[in-house]
């Protein structure tokens, strides 16, 4: 946990967000778009058009405030490097091996320091803690009822028990939406990201040894709201922290990491169920409790793994984030450069968003325009993931395939199987949520996961008897699920943990995370109300039909993110909704009905955003160059 001496300096400046004392900055900026207000869609660079000499000034009075005149000469060519990437040949003063690690940020992006990855795979041990708990109550699903005498199938119990099922299961996410999540914010605040990572991982681990040993529902159920409040702040958190991390060029790779490693985490679980339903009336216990096992390596590893640098900066702790930058990136340079451009986007928005307190940031969520343009996209991909129907799969699959008259043991296999079909098929997301974007991995899978849904609830018409009844269930849903694991699956938490200002980057992930695990509530309470009134063809069509109006949101509400820092996406997000949808519908449309419905190869798109800033095209052209 944190220092007494982080704990004191966090008290210290509870009322303000974000602590940085140098004005300079703004003041050199004024012509910089409006962050609340973008209307002509301009991406700046907020060094870009300082002078030299006036930049040189501003950094040294920055390290002198700081105390880090130390590496002054390093500020100052971070400082030139970050004002103008692609120019950094020209730059006077920067030694070969310098200027190598820079082309490499291109050429090898993927060469990055063992902190960084040891990072990424701590944060992917969370995930998959994640991922394991929401499968243990798949199999135990089996049983458990039955255990517990909430299990009638006739009678007049019917309707209770199903809605008490439903009730047991959801209530991790009950506790998340309406407890873990929202501790996110003051946890991170006092104890930083691994603290709370820390604390998550705690729950996580008691509480699911816990359910192993009760002997009533009321007793699961408490453990399972338990663990929802270690489930909420863990995944309120480990994107965040891992997008603070990465560099912008591989952040959407890394952070996706979140999502792969949880659909491992299922698939483990799914594997554990399987091993352990014949082990007799325990094997609910052992499906519940065996989920405490990849919660061990992340609270003892956590605290190898540096601090979030932003965090520091947010403390005022320039020093702290300077020596925990230098462990994730490659060279000194490329940290002072990154510290210096985060300040310079950090002072712009602490001139917007001012000082604040928990209440007041989660109001702006709401009422500060660049903020609530990122909550709604952010809540529209958060929610969308419940709206595909993923977790009907997640959470009942044995159900839904004894539905289909398979018995528990094939049932267990079939949904082994789609557990493995959504890990193997998120890796293809590594590499192309940072080529071709978030937006677009989201507008290609939901129509897919559309009709794959409403096939496999059509196959429900064939004939029980026929061997193509299961087998063509079983074919739709894996082919649902791999649509869904390289694009709705990694994208949501991806998107959240990088849209939000600084300022309010916990607070808008609470809020993200609260709303995508409210929903799953939801579901996982109805659905076996929803299974029994609709029938299994009536539940999939359903969902089917939810994919499709997910995809008209997705289309109007939500911005690509793909190789932008975290900083610069302040000028997205300041564009306005009105101007945003109006492109997307006056320019975007049209030019996708040329393209691929009438194939005409000449048809081109305007872009909607102009960079004045050099953006990743331009460095990768210059460095070509070079060669």
């Amino acid at each position: 946990m944190a220092s007494p001496q982080d704990k004191r300096e966090a008290e210290s400046t509870h009322d303000e967000h974000v602590s940085i004392s140098d004005d300079s900055v703004h003041k050199n900026n004024d012509d910089a778009p409006n962050l609340n207000n973008n209307l002509s869609a301009r991406i700046r660079n907020p060094l870009a058009g300082i002078s030299r000499k006036r930049l040189m000034a501003d950094v040294d009075k920055f390290a002198q405030e700081q105390n880090m005149t130390d590496i002054s000469f390093l500020l100052r060519k971070g400082a030139l490097v970050a004002q103008n990437p692609p120019a950094f040949e020209s730059i006077e003063g920067l030694d070969e091996n310098e200027r190598e690690a820079l082309r490499n940020e291109v050429v090898h992006k993927w060469s990055q320091p063992r902190a960084l990855y040891l990072t990424v795979i701590l944060c992917s041990v969370g995930a998959a803690v994640q991922g394991w708990d929401q499968t243990g109550s798949n199999g135990a699903n089996l049983s458990f009822p039955l255990e517990f005498g909430i299990g009638a199938t006739t009678g007049p119990n019917v309707d209770r028990d199903n809605w008490l099922v439903g009730l047991v299961n959801s209530a991790p996410y009950i506790a998340s939406a309406l407890g873990g999540c929202w501790l996110s914010d003051p946890l991170n605040f006092y104890f930083g990201r691994r603290g709370t990572i820390f604390f998550a991982a705690i729950f996580c681990l008691v509480s699911v040894i816990g359910s192993g040993f009760t002997h009533s529902w009321p007793q699961l159920f408490a453990c399972r709201l338990l663990l929802g409040i270690g489930m909420g702040a863990k995944a309120s958190t480990v994107p965040i922290y891992a997008a603070e991390n990465c560099p912008a060029s591989i952040r959407g790779g890394l952070v996706m990491s979140w999502q792969m490693w949880t659909a491992f985490g299922i698939f483990i679980g799914f594997a554990a169920n399987l091993v352990l339903f014949q082990v007799g009336n325990v094997a609910w216990r052992l499906q519940l409790g065996s989920a405490f096992l990849p919660a061990v390596p992340l609270v003892i590893g956590i605290y190898f793994c540096p601090e979030s640098p932003r965090w520091y900066m947010k403390k005022g702790r320039y020093a702290d984030a300077y020596k925990s930058l230098c462990r994730l990136r490659n060279t000194p340079l490329q940290a002072a450069r990154d510290l210096y451009y985060i300040h310079s986007i950090l002072t712009i928005e602490k001139d917007i968003i001012g000082r604040s307190n928990y209440v007041t940031r989660f109001i702006q969520l709401f009422t500060i325009p660049r903020v609530r343009r990122a909550t709604l996209a952010s809540f529209t991909v958060m929610i969308a993931q419940q709206m595909c129907g993923i977790n009907i799969i997640a959470f009942y699959s044995s159900t839904v395939f004894e539905e289909a008259n398979a018995s528990q043991k094939t049932a267990l296999l079939a949904s082994f199987g789609f557990g493995l079909v959504n890990f193997v098929f998120a890796f293809p997301a590594v590499r192309t949520i940072d080529t071709y974007g978030r937006r677009t991995l989201l507008l290609f899978t939901f129509p897919q996961m559309a009709w794959t849904l409403l096939a496999a609830g059509f196959s429900f018409f064939i004939p029980s008897s026929s061997r193509a009844h299961l087998g063509a269930i079983a074919l739709f849903i894996f082919l649902f699920a791999a649509f869904y694991s390289p694009g709705e699956g990694p994208v949501p938490f991806t998107y959240s943990a990088e849209v939000f200002p600084l300022s309010h980057r916990e607070v808008g992930m609470s809020w993200a995370v609260a709303t995508n695990l409210f929903w799953a509530a939801v579901l996982s309470v109805s659905f076996p109300r929803i299974l029994a009134a609709f029938t299994a063809t009536g539940a999939f069509g359903f969902y089917a039909g939810l994919n499709l109006v997910a995809f008209v949101m997705i289309f109007l509400w939500v911005p690509e993110t793909k190789q932008r820092t975290l900083e610069e996406l302040d000028y997205v997000f300041a564009v306005p909704t009105r101007i945003h949808m109006k492109y997307q519908v006056t320019k975007a449309l049209p030019y996708w009905v040329k393209r691929y419905i009438y194939m005409k190869k000449d048809a081109k798109l305007e872009p909607l955003y102009r960079f004045d800033a050099p953006v990743a095209e331009d460095l990768k052209k210059a460095v070509e160059k070079s060669y």
